[in-house]
């Protein structure tokens, strides 16, 4: 997961690059947009990778315990 984020946000980096020099700005402006670009979108997908990691993780082990209680007999919902 943590490599398709990097992958994603290299993708906005250059596409930015490209948008910005499209633009006739200076190279260092066109490079820290473009960085900061990249740094926001990535920290951005990592944050909402990890919720969604998260999320997914708590319902299956919310299943897994159901399912556990089902075949054991528990019945201590």
């Amino acid at each position: 997961m943590n490599k398709i984020v990097l992958y994603f946000g290299l993708l906005i980096f250059f596409i930015s690059v490209i948008v910005y020099s499209q633009k006739g700005l200076d190279l260092i402006d066109i490079f820290t947009r473009s960085f900061a670009l990249f740094m926001v979108v990535t920290v951005m997908f990592t944050i909402i990778a990890i919720i969604f990691i998260k999320a997914v993780n708590q319902a299956s082990w919310k299943k897994a315990k159901r399912m556990n209680d089902k075949f054991t007999g528990n019945k201590d919902e």
